[in-house]
């Protein structure tokens, strides 16, 4: 059988981080997704899909993430049985979070509080420190230019 949901959306309110009586960590919160297709003449409709995510991933959302912040979610869809306040059977369906990551990008005005770039699941880790020697100091490229390469002569047989 296959259960797989992969959902990309805002969060319509701060996450909600609560724990188990065993100490677990579990986070709720619900993001707004629009739908593919709209009817012409109509606006897009919108869905509102409610998440919960478990241990590391529960912290993660409820640490980096806030009202108005763009999330790719990765998990599966549950179903609940419950009774309300008024004896009514109700069910649930919830999306259980295996993988979430940001999906804004650095500068945009919804980003998240943590302000890392999109597609990462932790943060960055911290710079190097400036009190390496420079034979330590990683290489950067994004200064090079066109002359810094060397032309290959392609009349010679190739060495392999």
């Amino acid at each position: 059988m296959l259960n797989v949901i992969c959902l990309m959306g805002r969060l319509v309110a701060d996450p909600e981080l609560r724990h188990t009586p065993n100490g677990i960590a579990t986070c709720t919160f619900r993001i707004a997704v629009d739908r593919n297709f709209a009817r012409q003449g109509e606006e897009r409709k919108t869905d509102f899909i409610d998440i919960v995510a478990w241990r590391q991933s529960a912290e993660f959302v409820c640490r980096y993430f806030h009202k108005g912040s763009l999330i790719a979610v990765n998990g599966s869809l549950q179903t609940r049985n419950y009774e309300d306040r008024n004896g009514n059977k109700r069910t649930a369906y919830e999306v259980v979070a295996d993988n979430v990551h940001f999906a804004d990008s650095k500068g945009s005005s919804g980003g998240n509080a943590g302000g890392y770039a999109g597609g990462y699941s932790a943060p960055a880790p911290a710079a190097a420190p400036a009190s390496r020697p420079a034979a330590e100091q990683p290489v950067s490229y994004a200064s090079g230019t066109a002359d810094d390469f060397a032309v290959i002569d392609d009349n010679e047989d190739l060495p392999f």
